[in-house]
């Protein structure tokens, strides 16, 4: 396995939830750390949301490992920020035989 350029900083970031004041819960979003990664798309589609036509877009994003538990190992639900822009984790595998880094594939979504 060629390494991994790991040039970009990306925010880690964890759902929160909180009261809303009202009886319910909203979720937030809680920063984890700064990891270092690899970004490389994958796939793209347009697709319809509430607000109408959506942009989704999907990358594989390699970051160093991390043992499993410790904040700094990213996990399906998690997502990571790149300045504005916002990558929904949907899973998380070993990206190499020797566990040196993680890969991530996670999802863009931009108003089209």
């Amino acid at each position: 396995m060629t390494p991994p350029v790991l040039n970009r900083g990306l925010v880690l970031e964890a759902p929160v939830s909180v009261p809303d004041g009202a009886g319910g819960q909203i979720t937030t979003w809680s920063a984890l750390g700064t990891l270092w990664g690899e970004l490389k798309p994958r796939s793209g589609r347009e697709t319809n949301g509430e607000a109408g036509p959506l942009s989704t877009a999907r990358y594989r994003i390699t970051v160093r490992a991390a043992p499993p538990g410790q904040t700094r190992r990213p996990e399906p639900g998690q997502r990571m920020l790149l300045g504005s822009r916002r990558f929904r984790i949907l899973a998380v595998t070993e990206a190499d035989t020797r566990g040196r880094y993680l890969s991530c594939l996670a999802e863009e979504e931009v108003a089209a």
